[in-house]
């Protein structure tokens, strides 16, 4: 039987090129080169037909660690709470004051890139404090 090597995590957008640029500046990911022939993915998105335009966008962790993040375009507008979430993590071995403050500041940085605070988890006997957040396209998400 195949291992799995790698994962892709798919977000249904409105703006596929919007929210992944979000998500870059959240992970510090970037966006891969254009398909060989295009200068940039403007050029590319040119040479398509108008429906198929802004239809996906991807984006990639520079080191190769983290999985590709795909976002592509669907019709019908975000309306439940996500069944998978990602955990952006800052704040991995702080514990206390010292992880409010790291928590806080990237909730600043985050709300200012057009991310919104759902509320603040305080910590208690059996899990770490968290903020949960939405993106651009309301998608939450854990800040821990």
């Amino acid at each position: 039987m195949a291992s799995v090597r790698q994962v892709q995590v798919t977000f249904d957008c409105a703006r596929p090129e919007r929210v992944a640029r979000f998500w870059c500046e959240v992970l510090g990911y970037v966006v891969p080169a254009p398909p060989t022939g295009f200068d940039s993915w403007d050029d590319h998105d040119r040479s398509l037909p108008p429906e198929s335009r802004d239809s996906w966008f991807a984006c990639v962790d520079p080191t190769g660690a983290g999985p590709r993040l795909f976002f592509q375009r669907v019709p019908e507008g975000k309306v439940v709470k996500n069944r998978v979430h990602l955990d952006v993590r800052v704040g991995t071995g702080l514990v206390g004051a010292e992880r409010l403050a790291v928590l806080k500041a990237e909730s600043d940085r985050l709300v200012a890139l057009g991310a919104t605070v759902v509320r603040v988890l305080e910590a208690d006997e059996e899990n770490e404090s968290c903020i949960v957040m939405q993106d651009v396209e309301g998608n939450e998400f854990d800040l821990d």
